[in-house]
């Protein structure tokens, strides 16, 4: 519902692998600690409009992020009517028809996704009505996108990406953190502390490496769950 009191927004974009493996962590962290999270959008097509998509990405980036910013407007529909509440289950659903497939041995990630038939599996998973598919190519949505976009950057500053991560009383908003693997259920608290710690100091300002392994994830390892 609308009227209930979040402690923290996660700002998400479905084509994300690494926001997607952060979201399953902070998804068991929000469950251990009884937290309560505004699933929120960030486009990263709308993020990166003013790029030159053909020299600063590599090839299929236009068609990955023009994909994450259909299913963000399915849920964006959703949100207009329904309320808040099913976004979380929807992310869920969403993700993983992406990720939880396996590759089909071709360098294109998209190769075998049907957008549709996913989008009405999640939906349906979610005990969403289907018609809500048809706003995959409804672009007025996109200014909803756009909103939820500038105010995650608005509270971290610009030139970042997904995942954004806010506490909803006002508190510290940050980029990431960008996790290639999932931790266990014994270490997620653990982290979520340290992330904290570091987040809360007013003179932490970033802390980053880019030697990093691919997310662990079916459709990047090959390997299921």
């Amino acid at each position: 519902m609308d009227d209930e009191q979040f402690d923290l927004e996660f700002f998400w974009d479905p084509v994300c692998p690494f926001a997607w493996v952060t979201s399953r962590w902070v998804q068991m962290v929000a469950e251990q600690r009884d937290m309560a999270v505004d699933w929120r959008f960030i486009g990263l097509r709308i993020l990166n409009e003013t790029r030159d998509y053909a020299t600063e990405f590599p090839p299929g980036y236009p068609e990955y992020h023009t994909l994450g910013l259909r299913g963000l407007r399915v849920a964006a529909a959703v949100r207009a009517a329904e309320g808040r509440g099913p976004m979380g289950p929807l992310y869920t659903a969403l993700g993983d028809g992406i990720w939880n497939r396996l590759p089909d041995g071709t360098d294109d990630l998209l190769s075998g996704y049907d957008e549709v038939a996913a989008t009405r599996s999640a939906l349906r998973r979610c005990g969403l009505s289907e018609r809500f598919v048809e706003h995959l190519h409804d672009e007025s949505q996109d200014d909803v996108i756009r909103l939820d976009t500038e105010d995650g950057l608005a509270r971290t500053g610009n030139d970042v990406g997904t995942p954004i991560i806010a506490m909803a009383d006002g508190g510290p908003a940050f980029f990431g953190p960008v996790i290639s693997r999932v931790p266990s259920p014994e270490e997620a608290g653990e982290l979520w502390d340290a992330v904290m710690v570091l987040a809360k100091w007013p003179g932490f300002s970033e802390m980053k490496r880019t030697a990093r392994e691919w997310p662990q994830i079916p459709l990047l390892t090959g390997q299921p769950t």
